[in-house]
């Protein structure tokens, strides 16, 4: 990805510890601020990537970067028994758990405080696993990946979603002029923390995406690599094998 891109540049914390003080910051305004930046949308991606999932009919699912736990909950109508979702940030559990115990759902859906880039899971433990705006916050993308491979089982499927750079203008041009200019803003009026927004904007304008992105996947095992872009290419699905 280039140069290392952080939510705080002045802070002497490595990368892990500021996305977690970033997302612990910014977890109460978290939902609702998602839905004014993405206009929606997100929820639309969401659903289309459990679809994705809900073909290959997993018993078990490993959610990835959870967060307050949007992806996990939605993972449930795949009918899979167990739902198994896991972050860094206390905070964001936090939010998370009490959407799971509102909806009722403690039996199926288990929200957990964990390391991406070290999971406490046995070899070929999950179905499927999935990610939702969480790879780019990756300290180091390939280690995490490897982990993702690891606790798949052969055949399982592994589906991502996240921000993408359009190809063509003038969608290309929009997205870098509301990433450079709004958003920053929007996270500035609704959040205490202005440069967690400032920080998702770069980060996204610098992840690999598309090809670039399933090119990682293949070295690092995966196959079948596809990915789907959503709305004029602002993000995009990708979902590969073991």
């Amino acid at each position: 990805m280039g140069k290392e891109i952080l939510p705080y540049k002045d802070s002497e914390l490595g990368k892990k510890q500021q996305v977690r003080q970033m997302f612990d910051t910014i977890s109460g305004n978290y939902d609702g601020l998602n839905r004014v930046i993405t206009l929606g949308l997100d929820q639309g991606w969401r659903k289309r990537l459990v679809r994705k999932v809900a073909a290959g009919n997993p018993d078990q699912i490993l959610d990835i970067a959870t967060g307050t736990g949007d992806l996990a909950l939605a993972l449930v109508k795949t009918g899979a028994r167990r739902v198994v979702g896991l972050d860094l940030a206390p905070g964001m559990l936090e939010v998370g758990r009490k959407k799971v115990a509102r909806k009722g759902l403690e039996q199926q859906v288990e929200m957990v405080e964990g390391d991406s880039e070290a999971l406490d899971f046995p070899d070929a433990h999950f179905d499927a696993v999935t990610v939702a705006f969480g790879v780019r916050n990756f300290e180091n993308l390939e280690k995490g990946l490897s982990e993702i491979y690891r606790v798949l089982k052969p055949g399982g499927t592994l589906a991502i979603l996240e921000t993408s750079v359009p190809e063509r203008q003038p969608f290309r041009w929009g997205y870098h002029l509301y990433g450079k200019y709004l958003l920053p803003r929007i996270g500035k009026w609704f959040s205490s923390d202005g440069l967690a927004y400032t920080y998702l904007s770069e980060s996204a304008a610098a992840f690999p995406c598309g090809q670039a992105f399933n090119n990682i996947l293949g070295k690092i095992g995966f196959i079948g690599m596809k990915h789907h872009p959503q709305t004029f290419g602002v993000a995009a699905i990708y979902v590969a094998t073991k």
